[in-house]
């Protein structure tokens, strides 16, 4: 990838708090942010990660119509480290129609169509509240976003599930490379609805404990909820961190089982690494997709070991354990995972995890540890139907 873009302004909003600072504290001390279920109506025996405050959220009165649990989730994080007067720094610099928006989310504003379905009048018909396009509908949340900030370029919604937000920001590459855009606000949000609580659990994957990535007694995951943003530009890019290359893939192994030897997910990393220009060895951590299920763990942590043959002592971690899985949202952060562990120089632990799986054969970090020579980060992003995405953020003088 020739002149790798620069995340002009990132932030990341989760069960560890609102904004970076809390993320970047947890990362440096190993802290979770994981609870007892105790969300809606859920009767559920199981962890999740929720984001403290956004009930108290207030949405603008001229986007009252956008109001729902994920948009009150999406403008808590855009208002975060700064980053929404951030992208409008940006459109004031680029234009309107020059700044592209593609987010990723899985359920979009679902939780408000389970309220309204709760509510339906004796004939079935779902209460007159209910603005079906401004809050479930998967296009809703780039609408939103898109009036909030006033944008008028390409700008669509991402939803292939958990890789959702880690696409993004490969959709966002292309529009700028081939000239539709000059910068793009790039991420992804997915809140917590009774779906996916009650849908992993029904698929036997969540687990009655905080989740415990590639641990060799792993019982599930945690559902988190989280939004995470970057700004992506052309722009000096010595001393920023930037999207040094990505890689896609789609193996269709299973409707919801990985591909046992991770083939799909190996072409992704190899990808990524090709249009950075990095050999294995030059990675200096890899973030793993790291659920905690017992097949997604296996199969990931084969086609890192096949991919990474020459380098086997890469550090790898899953930071699910902190914040949950946060599926179409999970690219996103940990995309801004990355971003802060180059920035300041460390490896993240992969918190929950006791005793690593010896039929795993990648090394997991048990404690977080500094890495002031950190130079390229990989992160991985998979979901159901096998769409696999990688990405590589790298310091940006070295790029």
């Amino acid at each position: 990838m020739s002149m790798p873009l620069a995340l002009s302004a990132y932030t990341a909003t989760t069960a560890l708090g609102v904004g970076c600072a809390p993320l970047l504290e947890a990362l440096r001390t190993g802290r979770s942010g994981l609870k007892p279920c105790d969300f809606e109506s859920a009767a559920l025996a199981t962890w999740i990660g929720e984001v403290p405050g956004v009930d108290d959220v207030r949405l603008p009165e001229p986007l009252a119509a956008y109001d729902c649990r994920n948009h009150r989730l999406a403008l808590l994080g855009l208002r975060a480290d700064g980053f929404e007067a951030a992208a409008r720094a940006a459109i004031a610099r680029h234009g309107a129609e020059r700044v592209a928006l593609v987010l990723g989310s899985s359920t979009s504003g679902i939780l408000s169509a389970e309220a309204a379905y709760r509510e339906r009048d004796p004939e079935g018909a779902l209460p007159a509240w209910f603005d079906y396009r401004a809050t479930h509908n998967t296009g809703a949340l780039t609408s939103f976003a898109r009036d909030l900030l006033g944008l008028r370029g390409p700008a669509f919604t991402i939803s292939t599930a958990c890789s959702s937000s880690a696409k993004a920001f490969a959709a966002a590459d292309r529009l700028i490379r081939a000239g539709l855009a000059d910068a793009a606000v790039v991420g992804g949000v997915d809140s917590l609805c009774l779906t996916t609580l009650y849908g992993f659990s029904s698929l036997e994957l969540t687990s009655p404990e905080p989740c415990r990535p590639c641990d060799v007694n792993r019982q599930g995951l945690s559902i988190g909820e989280a939004a995470a943003f970057a700004l992506l530009e052309r722009t000096d890019v010595a001393g920023r961190i930037v999207l040094a290359g990505w890689g896609e893939s789609s193996d269709a192994h299973h409707m919801s089982a990985p591909h046992p030897e991770g083939r799909g997910a190996r072409a992704a990393m190899r990808q990524a690494l090709a249009q950075a220009g990095l050999a294995p060895a030059d990675i200096g951590y890899l973030n793993l997709h790291g659920t905690a299920t017992p097949a997604n763990d296996l199969s990931e942590g084969l086609a890192v070991a096949a991919e990474f043959a020459a380098h086997p002592g890469l550090p790898c971690s899953s930071t699910k354990g902190m914040m949950g899985h946060t599926l179409g949202a999970a690219g996103a952060v940990e995309a801004v995972v990355g971003a802060l562990a180059l920035a300041h120089g460390l490896l993240p632990a992969s918190v929950g995890t006791r005793t690593a799986d010896p039929a795993i054969p990648v090394q997991v970090i048990s404690a977080p540890q500094r890495a002031p020579d950190l130079r390229h980060v990989l992160s991985n992003s998979f979901g159901f139907g096998g769409s696999n995405a990688s990405l590589i953020l790298s310091r940006g003088e070295n790029a």
